[in-house]
């Protein structure tokens, strides 16, 4: 296809997307065109840094939250050019994810085409199908419009949880909009980062009731501390080992770096650059080990939260607003006050129950596609354009983010980027990952035939 042909499609207008189009077309070349589409009012924001409550803060320090991987001052520099200051005082600081959004969405402005004829075209829908061609590939929206373009890139971030079952209030509904009563009890299944999240907002909307966390093993998100990662040599890491190998070696080393008076964080943050390649080189009975058995330890030390936010929930546990417990949902009765729960505390036959007056679902993004609700992704899969991976967590992409179809065949046209991508990366979902597998997947689009 000509230079008249080069379009890129870019489904999902959240951070995935607005960094991957940012990185298409940050070098403003003339012959491309970037669409990209979102079915929310704005771009760049997503759930994650939707304008809500500013006590949700970034989970990740400004310093690491540049949009552009070789620029890791940018988002820094922008907080301080603002008026009023940078909110906080160094780049090590945390501050409300509505920000981060602002950030994007003036990351992304400049870009706009005037005309539709180069540049970004942001277009408000939702994509329903996609339809890979010889030649092109055509994305269709709910409204029935029909866009064409040489290559498409799916950036549909996190899936949105399935319908609701009865009892249950959306998660990232504020307590309010939820209709939560004042004085209601309220059960939160899940006790990571979302559960955080939700106590905040009931907190601040003045919620009285009881809240209850539920989870299998009860872990809370530790929090960050200033503290520089330690350094690992590459040749050291043993990459390919089984899971029980590779996880031995990391208590070690994490034990010698403590007793050497250094802390547990510096060495999760140091082996962050090398995950990626140790998920690949996991044998697969290693990775389903990992899911089932350490996931849930891993998460809490590596997704943390921010100092000021381990406060506040330390705060609510110690005044008895906030219970932890470990355990397992039994049953779900609606009745006409909410619900009457049955759950089994861990390592207990007998079950316990709680009237509660609404349950939060904040067990995290759907983890099986076959679950999924997004009609971009259910129209893949139905068509055979794309498939589940093996492991059931994410459709499957090759190292270079293009989809793999039914029988085995990577595209060349139809790709993925970010939280869809997570059976074959695992570490992606947070923007320092994402950042980069952009610019590398927009590198390689500008120079390959896929747009062009």
């Amino acid at each position: 296809m000509g230079p008249e042909g080069r379009h890129a499609i870019v489904i999902g207008g959240g951070a995935s997307g607005v960094l991957l189009a940012f990185q298409l077309l940050k070098t403003n070349p003339s012959d491309l065109r970037v669409t990209l589409i979102e079915k929310r009012p704005e771009v760049g924001r997503g759930l994650a840094y939707h304008a809500g409550n500013p006590e949700h803060l970034l989970n990740v320090r400004v310093t690491n939250m540049s949009a552009l991987p070789e620029d890791p001052d940018h988002f820094w520099n922008w907080l301080c050019a603002r008026p009023g200051g940078p909110l906080c005082p160094d780049p090590y600081c945390f501050v409300p994810r509505q920000t981060y959004g602002d950030y994007l969405a003036e990351l992304i402005a400049p870009l706009k085409s005037r005309d539709g004829s180069q540049g970004l075209t942001i277009v408000r829908g939702e994509c329903v199908s996609i339809r890979e061609n010889p030649s092109d590939v055509a994305v269709t929206l709910s409204d029935g419009t029909c866009i064409t373009g040489s290559t498409a890139i799916l950036a549909t971030g996190h899936d949105a949880a399935v319908p609701l079952l009865a009892g249950h209030a959306e998660p990232w509904a504020s307590p309010a909009d939820a209709g939560i009563e004042t004085k209601a009890t309220v059960l939160i299944l899940g006790t990571g980062l979302s559960m955080v999240d939700y106590v905040l907002s009931l907190l601040r909307c003045g919620h009285q009731g009881r809240i209850v966390a539920l989870s299998r093993r009860g872990l809370l998100p530790r929090a960050h501390r200033r503290v520089d990662p330690m350094r690992f040599a590459e040749s050291e890491i043993p990459f390919g080992a089984e899971i029980g190998t590779l996880l031995r070696w990391f208590r070690r080393r994490i034990e010698r770096h403590v007793a050497e008076g250094g802390d547990w964080r510096g060495a999760i943050d140091a082996i962050r650059p090398f995950t990626q390649r140790l998920w690949y080189e996991l044998p697969m009975s290693s990775r389903r080990r990992f899911l089932e058995h350490a996931r849930a330890w891993w998460d809490v030390h590596r997704h943390r939260t921010a100092p000021e936010v381990e406060a506040r929930i330390a705060e609510a546990l110690a005044m008895g607003r906030l219970t932890v417990i470990a355990g397992k949902l039994a049953a779900v009765t609606p009745n006409a006050g909410g619900a009457l729960v049955r759950y089994r505390r861990r390592g207990q036959a007998e079950t316990s129950e709680l009237q509660v007056g609404a349950i939060i679902d904040c067990t995290g993004i759907v983890r099986d596609p076959r679950a999924s609700t997004n009609p971009a992704v259910r129209s893949l899969l139905d068509e055979g354009l794309a498939r589940i991976d093996p492991l059931r967590i994410g459709i499957d992409v090759t190292r270079d983010c293009a989809i793999v179809n039914r029988d085995g065949s990577p595209s060349r046209r139809l790709y993925a980027v970010g939280p869809l991508t997570r059976a074959a990366f695992w570490e992606i979902i947070a923007v320092p990952d994402i950042r980069q597998q952009c610019a590398e997947l927009a590198a390689r689009l500008r120079a390959f035939d896929g747009i062009s």
